[in-house]
């Protein structure tokens, strides 16, 4: 039986999640995805990073098949479109607990939909390279996430 992939679902979850305990969501994204819609200068090293909190953005649209908002780039307003696919973590930016996903070309290897949970005391998501969005914060950035297979974990 065929069903339609996860990620969207997790997704959207984590970012309730998120916003649940104040915290501040993220969304790290591969800019050479297929259908990805970002400014160029918000792109690092073929990565941007999205502050996607309710406060720094507008109409955001948590899809299946592709996430959708308006923000600010250096003071205009730009339409995001980032294909679920495209999407590599969500997470909190204050503490860095969220989810990575598999790369596309990993999902050969890993189940579509399939992420690893990331807590405090482990591994942090983080991006490669910081980008220029709304409500950017002071803090250095976190190191970049150590290359590792995605798995499951059952967490109590």
């Amino acid at each position: 039986m065929d069903m339609t992939s996860t990620r969207p679902y997790l997704i959207r979850g984590i970012y309730d999640w998120i916003i649940d305990n104040r915290c501040t969501p993220y969304l790290l994204v591969d800019a050479k995805a297929f259908g990805v819609r970002v400014p160029r200068q918000a792109i690092k090293e073929g990565q941007v990073l999205l502050n996607i909190a309710p406060h720094a953005i507008d109409r955001l649209e948590l899809g299946l098949d592709e996430v959708r908002f308006n923000a600010r780039f250096s003071g205009v307003s730009q339409s995001i479109v980032a294909p679920v696919s495209a999407i590599l973590a969500i997470y909190a930016q204050e503490n860095g607990q969220g989810m990575m996903f598999p790369a596309e070309s990993d999902a050969d290897a890993v189940e579509e939909g399939d992420g690893e949970m990331a807590e405090s005391s482990g591994t942090s998501v983080a991006p490669a390279g910081e980008s220029s969005n709304a409500a950017q914060s002071d803090e250095p950035p976190l190191p970049p996430p150590e290359r590792i297979r995605p798995s499951l974990r059952i967490v109590k």
